[in-house]
């Protein structure tokens, strides 16, 4: 009975000022539905957080891409990560893990609108236009199993064992912060725990690259020699990228290693690095509303990414959050 009256509610959902409020789903002074849903479809807590994480993560480290020859002095870097730390992009992905089963990925779009204004920001999605092609259409991407990245919030209703990529982008005071995970839901199968466990280590494994003086193709060479070593492949397509007061800047950070080992990082840039590994082959294929990008074997594919500030030192990860996967060592 909780079920069907919990998705009978979510079917007549008609604008975001209707959504559910399932942040503190557990907590007591919740409704007496949502909660009986939650426990019957035994969905995680963390779940319903991961949207509001995104947009807190994405607003809290501020991203800026420096021209050659131009680097941040210390006091600008310390302005952009407050103005950053102000708007919190990684609490609106963590609060967007409400894409559990039940949902359908409109909803799941429809709840980072007042997420973003609780954190006086606005999509970079939104609107985003590409080379003669449809802007996109969604506030957030919501992308399902075989869909690499890019996917559009639709009726789709999420089912047990799906893989959910949620990739938040926002703009605080003329600012970009961009940062992505996929969340199980329910139990996908060791096989699938497996690709995203790999996705998220090659992702710090190529981090702990962004210092000052590392050639940016050893950063990019990383991801694909860990991926591979696991047995999946990197989408070469679509690559990470410089991030600033643009979604996309130079120079593009590929996650394997590109012809030319240049730039030589140096320390105030800022890079997105976002893996996106496949389990089966690299190929891929672009759907019909020229934004969706699937696996072209039909093989799931999973995507991890943060805003990272390259330093003389240890990198800073500007959209920080906890890790999402459990690693084998941890097991």
């Amino acid at each position: 009975p909780g079920i069907e009256k919990g998705l009978k509610i979510l079917s007549e959902v008609k604008s975001e000022t209707e959504l559910p409020v399932l942040t503190d789903i557990h907590d007591s002074s919740q409704s007496k539905i949502a909660a009986e849903v939650v426990d019957v479809l035994q969905i995680p807590a963390f779940l319903s957080r991961q949207t509001d994480l995104l947009i807190s993560a994405s607003s809290t480290g501020v991203p800026i891409n420096v021209k050659k020859g131009q680097f941040l002095a210390p006091w600008d870097i310390e302005h952009i990560v407050k103005k950053l730390e102000e708007s919190g992009c990684h609490d609106i992905l963590l609060t967007d893990r409400g894409t559990q089963f039940g949902y359908n990925n409109l909803v799941a779009d429809m709840r980072a609108i007042p997420l973003m204004k609780k954190y006086n920001c606005v999509s970079a999605f939104l609107g985003y236009k590409q080379t003669n092609g449809p802007a996109f259409p969604g506030n957030v991407c919501i992308s399902v199993n075989d869909e690499i990245v890019h996917g559009i919030g639709s009726s789709r209703v999420i089912q047990p064992g799906d893989i959910i990529k949620l990739d938040v982008g926002i703009i605080k005071d003329g600012w970009v912060g961009d940062n992505a995970l996929t969340v199980p839901v329910g139990n996908v199968g060791r096989e699938i725990e497996n690709l995203l466990i790999a996705t998220e280590e090659s992702l710090h494994i190529a981090i702990s690259f962004a210092r000052d003086g590392v050639m940016l193709g050893d950063l990019c060479a990383s991801i694909e020699r860990h991926v591979r070593s696991k047995g999946y492949s990197v989408v070469r397509e679509f690559v990470g990228h410089g991030v600033g007061k643009k979604l996309h800047e130079p120079p593009q950070v590929p996650n394997y290693r590109p012809e030319s080992n240049r730039p030589r990082l140096r320390s105030g840039m800022i890079l997105a690095i976002e893996p996106m590994v496949n389990l089966g082959k690299a190929g891929i294929k672009m759907l019909d509303d020229d934004w969706t990008v699937v696996t072209a074997d039909g093989g799931p594919s999973s995507h991890f990414e943060h805003t990272v500030l390259v330093t003389e030192d240890e990198p800073e990860i500007l959209t920080w959050r906890e890790r999402t996967m459990i690693l084998p060592s941890d097991t």
